[in-house]
C-alpha cells in the first residue's frame, strides 16, 4: 500500500526547496476568476486585522510525491498555489525594502545553491502551454507592470487571461496599501498561514484522497479524473500529443459544456438515465470498453468527434452540402428550449449520419417535435430524461427515424394542443419559444430567421387593463376580454421593452405609437399592423389559423 503523509506546512516551507511543484499535463488549466482571487486576499486581510496570532489555514494540497524527493505533481491545489504565487509576485514588485524583495523572490523561485546541488528554477511549473508565460510575467522580478500592459485579447489561452486578470485585481488593491501593511501581510503569509499537504507516491491513491476531501478551490470535475486515467495509459512519447488534443476539445467547448459532454456520452453508450454519480457510471458504462491499450482510441473515436459535434450544435455550423441550412435551423429551434436533455440524441445523429443532411433534417424535425411537446406540456426532468433514454435505446437498436420513442401518443398530442390553445401568456417559460416558432411559420422564408435584437418581449394587442372609456371596452365584453387577452391570437413579439404609458391605447394609436416602432422583422407582429380593427371575431379566426400552423408543424 502506498505510504501516505499529511502535515501542516507554513507557506514559507511550501515555497522552498522542499517542494518542486509541477502541474501535470492532464490537469485542467488555471481557472480561478477575479472573485476568487479577491476573496483569497480578503480572507488574508481579515486574518491580518484580527491580529490574534492564530494559525490561518488556506486549505489543502494533494500531491504525488516521494518523501525522499522534492518533485511533487499537484493533483489538487493548483488554483490556490498559482494564485498565491501571483499574490507573492505582486507583493514583490510593490515592495520598497530590498531585503523583502529578496525574500519574496526566493519564495517564488529557487535561486540555486551550488553546495546543496540546487538549480535555479521556479517553485511552481504550470502546464507546458502556460509555463513559459507564467515564468516570464509572474515569476521574473519586475514583471507585473509589463504583464498588466498586455492586451488580453492577444494572450494565447484562457489560463493566461485569468493570470493577468487576477494579477490586475490584486495589484489594484495592494497598491493602495502602505508599505508597512504589505510587509505585515508578507509576514502573515510566510509564518502564520498554513496549507495541509497530503502526499502519496501513488497516483491512484492521490485521486482517492482527493475524492473524499473538501477543498475551497475550484474542484476537479469528473472529466479531469477521466483525463488522468486515459492520458496516463498512453505511452510517454504520445501522451503530450493526446493531452493537447484533450485540452483543445475542452477549450473549444468551455469547461462547463465540456463537463456536460461526458454526461451526454454516458447517456449515448448506456441508453439509460443516470442512477449514480458520473464518476462511477462513466467508468463502468464507457471507459470499461477502452481498457487494455485502447486509450488513444477513446480520444480519437469518442471524445474528439463528440466534442466537435457538440460545438457544431452550439454554434449552428453544420456544413455538408445541400440541406445544411435546414439542419442548422433545427439547432436554433432546439437551443431555444430551457434544457439540453435532447443533446445526447443530437450528438448520436451527427456522429452516425453526419454526412447526410437530408436524413439529419428529418431526424431533427422529429427530435424538435418531441422536445417541443414535452416543453409545452412542462414535463419535468425525470420523465423527460427517461423519454430521451428510451429514444437512444431505439436508436442504438437501429430503428432510426422509425424509433417508437419519437411518436407522441394521442393523449400527448391532445394535451399539447390544449396548452397551446390556453392562456399562453401566463406560461412564462414557454411563451417566447411558442411565439418565435409561430413567427417562423407565418414567414415566407423556409429557414428560421436570426433575430439580433438584444431584447425580445411578448406584448398584448388587446391590453390587460383597458381604460374605463377605452374603445376596447366597447368592442369586447368583460367575458370576451377574459377569453382572449392572454391567448396566442392576441400576443405579438416586440424588440423593445414594454411601455406602460402606451400599452392601453386604442388599437389605431397603439399600432402607430407602440407596435410599429417595436418591430424587427417579426412577421407575426407585421400581420397585426395590417389590420384595421381588432375584434373578438378577428381573434377567433386568428387563433384557429395560428393553432392550425402549430398543429400541422408538430403533427398534433
Amino acid at each position: 500500500m502506498a505510504q501516505l503523509e499529511a502535515r501542516e506546512v507554513p507557506l514559507h516551507k511550501v515555497f522552498c526547496s522542499d517542494y518542486d511543484f509541477r502541474i501535470p499535463d492532464y490537469q485542467r488549466p488555471y481557472a480561478w476568476q477575479t472573485e476568487q482571487a479577491q476573496q483569497l486576499l480578503a480572507d488574508l486581510e481579515e486574518a491580518l486585522l484580527r491580529g490574534d496570532g492564530e494559525p490561518y489555514f488556506l486549505g489543502s494540497l494533494v500531491l504525488v510525491k516521494d518523501s525522499r524527493a522534492a518533485d511533487a505533481d499537484v493533483i489538487d491545489g493548483q488554483q490556490r498555489l498559482t494564485t498565491l504565487t501571483i499574490l507573492l509576485a505582486v507583493l514583490r514588485d510593490l515592495a520598497q525594502q530590498p531585503d523583502v524583495v529578496t525574500n519574496l523572490v526566493a519564495m517564488i523561485a529557487e535561486p540555486g545553491n551550488t553546495v546543496l546541488g540546487l538549480k535555479a528554477k521556479p517553485r511552481l511549473t504550470l502546464r507546458p502551454r502556460d509555463a513559459d508565460f507564467f515564468h516570464q510575467h509572474i515569476q521574473t522580478s519586475d514583471s507585473i507592470r509589463t504583464l498588466l500592459e498586455l492586451n488580453p485579447h492577444n494572450l494565447r489561452t484562457d489560463a493566461q487571461r485569468a493570470v493577468q486578470a487576477n494579477a490586475r485585481v490584486l495589484h489594484t488593491t495592494l497598491a493602495t496599501w502602505t508599505d508597512e501593511q504589505r510587509l505585515a501581510l508578507c509576514k502573515l503569509m510566510g509564518v502564520q498561514t498554513f496549507l495541509v499537504a497530503v502526499s502519496t507516491p501513488d497516483l491512484d491513491s492521490a485521486h482517492r484522497i482527493f475524492s473524499v476531501m473538501n477543498s475551497r478551490g475550484l474542484d476537479l470535475a469528473p472529466a479531469d479524473i477521466f483525463k488522468a486515467q486515459i492520458i496516463g495509459e498512453i505511452e510517454e512519447q504520445a501522451s503530450e500529443t493526446y493531452a493537447r488534443r484533450w485540452e483543445d476539445a475542452e477549450e473549444s467547448l468551455g469547461r462547463e459544456e465540456f463537463s456536460d459532454l461526458f454526461s451526454h456520452i454516458r447517456m449515448i453508450f448506456s441508453g439509460e438515465r443516470a442512477r449514480q454519480e458520473l464518476l462511477k457510471e462513466f467508468q463502468a458504462q464507457v471507459l470499461s470498453h477502452y481498457k487494455g491499450g485502447r486509450a488513444k482510441e477513446f480520444v480519437d473515436e469518442v471524445l474528439v468527434p463528440y466534442a466537435e459535434a457538440s460545438a457544431v450544435i452550439r454554434d449552428k455550423t453544420y456544413a455538408a452540402g445541400d440541406g445544411s441550412p435546414q439542419v442548422n435551423a433545427w439547432f436554433r429551434r432546439l437551443l431555444q428550449l430551457d434544457n439540453n436533455d435532447w443533446w445526447p440524441a443530437a450528438l448520436w445523429a451527427l456522429r452516425s449520419h453526419g454526412g447526410d443532411p437530408v436524413w439529419l433534417g428529418s431526424f431533427f424535425r422529429l427530435l424538435e417535435r418531441l422536445a417541443a411537446s414535452m416543453f409545452v406540456r412542462r414535463i419535468y426532468t425525470t420523465p423527460r430524461v427517461l423519454r430521451f433514454a428510451e429514444l437512444l435505446t431505439d436508436l442504438n437498436k437501429g430503428l432510426g427515424l422509425e424509433a417508437p420513442a419519437f411518436q407522441l401518443t394521442d393523449d400527448e398530442r391532445t394535451e399539447t394542443l390544449s396548452r397551446l390553445d390556453g392562456d399562453v401568456y401566463y406560461e412564462l417559460r414557454t411563451r417566447r419559444f411558442i411565439l418565435l416558432r409561430l413567427d417562423e411559420l407565418v414567414s415566407e422564408d423556409d429557414i428560421v430567421a436570426t433575430y439580433d435584437a438584444p431584447r425580445i418581449t411578448v406584448e398584448h394587442v388587446l391590453p390587460q387593463n383597458p381604460g374605463v372609456d377605452s374603445q376596447w371596452r366597447a368592442d369586447f365584453t368583460a367575458d370576451e376580454r377574459k377569453q382572449w387577452t392572454h391567448r396566442l391570437a392576441n400576443l405579438v413579439l416586440l424588440s423593445r421593452t414594454k411601455n406602460s404609458q402606451v400599452q392601453n391605447l386604442d388599437f389605431t394609436a397603439k399600432k402607430e405609437r407602440y407596435l410599429r416602432r417595436g418591430v424587427v422583422a417579426f412577421p407575426l407582429t407585421t400581420q397585426v399592423l395590417g389590420q384595421d380593427t381588432w375584434t373578438p371575431e378577428h381573434l377567433e379566426k386568428r387563433q384557429a389559423e395560428l393553432l392550425g400552423l402549430l398543429a400541422e408543424e408538430w403533427r398534433l
